[in-house]
């Protein structure tokens, strides 16, 4: 069983790919979320803001699934720059720190729109 969710609290797709599809009744898998808002546009022109907003979407679309982000087991964060780990890091921390889920943090040489991070979440609910 598969089915997609879709919420207007997230940004809709840029391309041919689901905000999130949820397998089997329980496992959610969320695409790579950038920092931009339910009009399109990009939000924040660091780290900080941009990480605050790629959560606020991934949240926003856990919960239209039916669950919250104590259940994100796995996520996968990519940053266009190394340096800017530290500070992405603590605004995640902010986010995770009761769930600390598996993760990988890989730097990148480009993403979507030039944003500076994007994050993929695997949720079992």
């Amino acid at each position: 069983m598969r089915k997609e969710i879709l919420t207007d609290k997230a940004p809709a797709p840029i391309g041919p790919y689901s905000q999130a599809i949820l397998a089997q009744g329980k496992l959610l898998y969320i695409s790579g979320q950038i920092p931009m808002n339910v009009k399109g546009e990009i939000v924040g022109d660091n780290i900080t803001l941009q990480t605050k907003q790629v959560i606020k979407n991934i949240a926003a679309i856990i919960e239209a699934a039916g669950g919250d982000m104590i259940n994100i087991v796995k996520t996968t964060c990519l940053l266009s720059d190394m340096e800017n780990f530290g500070e992405f890091n603590l605004v995640y921390s902010e986010y995770f720190s009761e769930s600390n889920p598996a993760r990988a943090t890989y730097g990148v040489n480009r993403l979507p729109k030039d944003v500076l991070v994007e994050i993929e979440a695997v949720a079992i609910l």
